[in-house]
């Protein structure tokens, strides 16, 4: 190892400032999973509890510090199961970004193109159209690798195939499968009413309602893309990576779906510029 310099008495070389650099790079990236939600106060809490007993243990309060080492015992199996969500989406992340995962699975890109090229995502655009202009609820989401069985099993079971006229009769106000999202893989729509994580983020806009939330919060638990229109004011957003984008046009929808549908989005979709959303007009009684 190459010798660089000397701090008191720590020799410094190429590789601890690697190892270093590393660390900050690992550390920002989780800093930028939790920040904003409730992980960075838990995170806290925790880096407090251990430096109270790291002062316990050298005051040689035996008894507390016996306590509090119990603790820090079983430490790494609670943060693993606190900070469930958020490992998940870390290792989420790693799996997206590696160039081993692209390369991997760039032999099976030909075929999910020639598969998705079947599915009309005309259909979902028509049927996106009308719920927008009747202010009709709706939460989408397309999978592309994976059935997500997990949240098929909260809803009701369809394996139906994706229709204008499907969506709109699922989506009905007075539809007993219109409270929930749609899951729809390999061109069919696999389950309706289907529970999603709703996203723990401060940061959201104050008028995002629960659909909203819940497509932010199921793009930054898995890898899929969202559609969700408000009841209140028709107002569309599209969910992916936990970021979304609003104030799209019918033909940049279809577009963004298809992008993800046969990967060919761009590296940074969420920084991606949309339309300003149109203001509606005030309703005025005469």
């Amino acid at each position: 190892m190459t010798f660089l310099f000397q701090i008191f008495f720590l020799d410094v070389t190429w590789v601890d400032l690697a190892d270093i650099g590393l660390v900050a790079i690992l550390l920002y990236q989780v800093y930028k999973m939790i920040r904003g939600s409730l992980a960075v106060n838990i995170f806290l809490g925790i880096l407090a509890l251990y430096l109270i007993y790291l002062v316990v243990r050298a005051a040689q309060m035996e008894l507390l510090a016996t306590i509090l080492g119990q603790f820090m015992g079983v430490g790494v199996l609670a943060m693993i199961i606190l900070f469930q969500p958020e490992l998940r989406k870390f290792l989420l992340v790693i799996g997206r970004s590696t160039e081993l995962n692209r390369d991997f699975f760039k032999s099976l890109a030909h075929w999910r193109t020639r598969y998705h090229d079947d599915f009309d995502v005309h259909e979902v655009t028509e049927a996106v159209k009308t719920l927008k202009v009747t202010r009709t609820g709706a939460l989408i989401v397309f999978s592309r690798d994976a059935e997500l069985k997990s949240y098929v099993e909260t809803g009701d079971p369809l394996d139906a195939e994706v229709t204008k006229r499907l969506i709109l009769s699922i989506f009905n106000k007075n539809s007993p499968l219109h409270d929930g999202a749609i899951i729809i893989y390999k061109g069919r729509v696999k389950a309706a009413r289907c529970v999603l994580p709703v996203s723990e983020n401060d940061h959201l806009p104050q008028h995002f309602g629960l659909r909203h939330r819940s497509a932010i919060g199921m793009s930054e638990s898995t890898d899929t893309l969202l559609i969700a229109i408000s009841e209140e004011t028709g107002r569309l957003i599209l969910a992916r990576n936990g970021k979304f984008l609003k104030g799209l046009k019918l033909r940049q929808v279809e577009q963004k779906v298809l992008e993800y549908l046969h990967k060919e989005e761009p590296e940074k979709w969420d920084e991606l510029p949309s339309e300003p959303e149109p203001v509606e007009a005030p309703d005025v009684k005469v």
